[in-house]
């Protein structure tokens, strides 16, 4: 049934049934109102010790009306820590300041899955907790300069894992997770993009082992995403990758063959979703949709502009997932599903000043829609008198 309400404020008619994006999606481990999925952003508002603080609950519930929140990246233990001042899963403290977050976005009907952001080779000694030399599956590091606490460094050279270490991120992640689901969250999303541990073991350049894990680039994702299936349930896990992502110096050559076969064994797991960004050179979502037969998130606007409602639409109707999740969109929308509603510009700016702050400025301060026509309002009253 078509859900149409009139606008006093616009005389619009608002049809939620129009845009595909608004239409509810329910699946395995899913039952969501909307076909929107807040991406995972990081944006430093934790505390030193990567407990999250206070604003950080205000921020998710604000944006609630998601069909689905996946958090900031979290490190599962500050072994995996790469940065200062992002959030961790590992103690008690970070679980209730967690658990601030989850009962807020719940008490406005939404949901929220934590993302496990384990940084691998990504981090400084001066950004980690530990104080030491991030690992990751080979001694190859970043190209570029790192954020640090106190500015900017040169990417120190990482130490290659041991098998022994290998073992114990995975079981970080385990550890995480369920510290995920006592803190309240809905699922758990494992990062496996954007040039963190996962995908450091899958790309060409920063996995240079003559291993197992070598030999077989995608044996660590398997054993890490089949371990906190195990842990947490397949249906409360997600996974998201970035087939053929440059970000932060990352090279595959030929990423098909590796994702097709991950994709294939990951299949029958039963996860809750894949979380697939696309890429100009490896149309990831077209070549891989086909082989996977659960829910399927697409994410278009990475490493390009903002995913307009368009965009977003098309992906659906073109059957190249279920679920698009948007992120820049998301930051200076805080109501985006209403913006949707009436095919609001999206034109927002983001505070770019604020961007990586620590409090509210930037980032909890952006109008919704109503507010912006209250304002509106209140102009034209005083430009009466």
């Amino acid at each position: 049934m078509t859900n149409t309400a009139q606008s006093t404020e616009t005389g619009h008619s608002t049809d939620t049934a129009h845009s595909p994006l608004l239409t509810p999606y329910a699946a395995r481990g899913l039952d969501l109102p909307n076909r929107l999925v807040m991406a995972p952003m990081t944006r430093f508002r934790a505390a030193e010790d990567g407990t999250p603080l206070p604003v950080v609950a205000e921020y998710y519930a604000q944006r609630a009306d998601a069909g689905l929140l996946v958090s900031e990246g979290i490190w599962p233990h500050r072994r995996g820590q790469s940065g200062w001042r992002i959030p961790g899963l590992e103690t008690e403290a970070h679980v209730a300041g967690w658990r601030t977050v989850t009962e807020a976005v719940h008490a406005r009907g939404g949901r929220i899955y934590a993302q496990l952001m384990h940084g691998g080779r990504q981090g400084h000694p001066r950004s980690r907790l530990l104080g030491d030399v991030p690992a990751g599956p080979s001694a190859v590091p970043t190209p570029s300069p790192v954020h640090v606490k106190d500015g900017k460094a040169e990417a120190p050279v990482p130490r290659e894992m041991t098998t022994a270490d290998i073992r114990t991120a995975i079981d970080d992640h385990v550890a995480a997770a369920r510290n995920a689901l006592r803190a309240g969250f809905d699922g758990v999303e494992i990062h496996g993009a954007n040039s963190y541990l996962t995908h450091q073991f899958l790309a060409d350049n920063t996995n240079l082992r003559s291993d197992a894990y070598g030999r077989e680039r995608t044996l660590f994702a398997v054993e890490l995403v089949t371990a906190v299936a195990e842990a947490i349930g397949a249906h409360r896990l997600g996974l998201r990758l970035s087939p053929g992502n440059p970000q932060f110096g990352m090279a595959e050559r030929n990423p098909g063959p590796v994702y097709r076969a991950l994709v294939d064994t990951l299949d029958p797991l039963g996860l809750a979703y894949l979380h697939l960004t696309d890429n100009d050179a490896y149309p990831a979502l077209a070549d891989l949709r086909p082989r996977w037969h659960g829910t399927l998130i697409a994410n278009v606007g990475e490493n390009h502009a903002p995913t307009s409602q368009a965009q977003g639409e098309r992906v659906l109707t073109e059957g190249l997932a279920d679920l698009v999740s948007y992120g820049r969109a998301f930051l200076t929308h805080p109501d985006l599903p209403a913006r949707i509603a009436v095919h609001d510009p999206l034109a927002t700016p983001i505070d770019m000043a604020h961007l990586y702050t620590h409090g509210a400025e930037g980032y909890t301060d952006y109008p919704t829609l109503e507010g912006e026509r209250r304002a509106g309002r209140r102009d034209a009253a005083v430009a009466a008198l």
